[in-house]
């Protein structure tokens, strides 16, 4: 699958860079830092413009809100120099995950296996 990754590489925008991207990044980009996933951060050497190479499918919902925030330059600085200061009561931070078999499913659901047993609903009967 390496070598025909390869082959088809201009032509999987969603896996990874496409060519340009690549080029560009490597023209202007300046490497800022790297998070949990795998997803490499760069910016310009101004520093006006902020982008994200994902390490496999591009989905925005991969990137954490530290470096969610630094990418909309809600920020400054990268969370590589100043850690954002999380609360006790927060989760951490997950992709989204609907489409998924891991996505939640509320009891009574058809995903959810046997449909739930209910004692409130009496079904209708015609006389």
């Amino acid at each position: 699958m390496g070598i025909l990754r390869t082959i088809l590489r201009p032509l999987i925008w969603w896996d990874s860079q496409t060519l340009n991207t690549q080029f560009y990044t490597w023209r202007k980009g300046q490497r800022v830092g790297e998070d949990g996933e795998g997803n490499v951060f760069y910016q310009t050497r101004d520093g006006k413009r902020r982008w994200v190479i994902y390490n496999g499918e591009a989905e925005a919902s991969r990137v954490s809100p530290d470096w969610h925030g630094w990418l909309h330059h809600t920020f400054d600085e990268p969370p590589t120099k100043v850690a954002l200061q999380h609360k006790d009561w927060e989760k951490p931070h997950q992709e989204n995950l609907t489409g998924t078999a891991k996505a939640y499913a509320p009891p009574g659901s058809i995903r959810a296996g046997a449909p739930a047993k209910r004692s409130d609903y009496e079904a209708w009967v015609p006389e």
